[in-house]
């Protein structure tokens, strides 16, 4: 198959290319014709410009004209890209997903390329990449023969019968690559990875347990040789977990810049007291013996030590 045309409601294959080829190289030859009628009219308007209106067509032709020419020319620009791109496919007889195919394969040897050669496949497979040339390019003439027939007079001809399904089983090759050479080439990213088998994925790899001795060493030598790895990272870690169990955090506290709660502003005593959970010698005195102007300094104190917090 070579695509699914929406326009024709039909998809474009090795039966019906030929009835699509001469489909666009006769509706491009029909609007080229048309495109010359209107602008033979448009001429004789733009001689005529300076004769009285009524002498003229009317506002609805004049419409018409003007509205016909403008789609007549975008739909004559887009056909034309079209049976130019077909006229290539043709002459190289490739169809546009082999297109895309090749496109890709090119895209992904300059990745192999750039990677040694090799790229990572599924289950961490290193898939080897090397350029492949397209095996069905026999030449411009024979490339014609097999998409459009063996006859070059019903090449163009409309009424041309449709290809036998017999003609789409095997194609020649142009001996470029080795006979056991396969197209399109192999795609890492759309290999199917290995079947999982849980036998042999426990058999390969026992689980870890407590009474498993055997895996214990094994497991202080890589903990030894990540701690030799991330000295950076050990040392960060440790310093955190102490900074955790220690009631002097906030007062040791320093950002990136060196810089501490005191320079901040902060009473970094205030704020140790606070985050042990310290509080005041009258904590157990009932508020309701207290003066308002005690509870609302007290609540103050509180509203201004959690802004403190938030803004650490």
């Amino acid at each position: 198959m070579d695509h699914h045309c929406p326009w024709t409601i039909n998809c474009v294959s090795h039966r019906t290319f030929p009835h699509f080829f001469r489909f666009l190289f006769y509706s491009v030859i029909t609007m080229i014709y048309l495109s010359y009628l209107l602008y033979i009219r448009l001429y004789i308007l733009f001689q005529n410009r300076s004769l009285p209106s009524y002498l003229g067509p009317t506002p609805t032709q004049m419409i018409s004209l003007f509205t016909l020419t403008l789609t007549n020319s975008i739909t004559l620009f887009a056909l034309t890209i079209i049976l130019i791109h077909n006229i290539y496919t043709l002459t190289c007889n490739i169809t546009t997903i082999e297109g895309w195919e090749i496109d890709r394969h090119d895209t992904l040897v300059r990745r192999a390329r750039a990677h040694g050669g090799h790229l990572d496949g599924p289950d961490g497979l290193k898939i080897r990449l090397v350029k492949q040339e397209f095996p069905y390019d026999i030449g411009f003439y024979q490339n014609a023969r097999q998409a459009m027939g063996t006859t070059f007079v019903a090449w163009l001809w409309p009424f041309a019968s449709t290809p036998p399904n017999s003609t789409g089983y095997d194609f020649e090759t142009n001996g470029f690559e080795e006979p056991n050479t396969t197209w399109p080439p192999p795609d890492p990213d759309r290999m199917p990875r290995q079947p999982y088998n849980n036998n042999q994925a426990a058999h390969n790899h026992p689980p870890f347990t407590s009474s498993n001795q055997i895996n214990i060493p094994a497991f202080r030598e890589r903990q030894r040789k990540d701690h030799l790895r991330y000295p950076k990272m050990n040392e960060s870690f440790t310093s955190s977990s102490n900074h955790t169990h220690n009631n002097d955090y906030a007062r040791g506290w320093k950002n990136s810049a060196g810089e501490g709660l005191r320079d901040f502003g902060v009473d970094e005593e205030e704020e140790v007291e606070y985050m042990n959970g310290e509080e005041d010698e009258d904590e157990d005195e009932d508020e309701d013996d207290l003066p308002l102007s005690e509870i609302l300094l007290r609540k103050r104190r509180m509203g201004d030590g959690e802004g403190r917090k938030k803004e650490v």
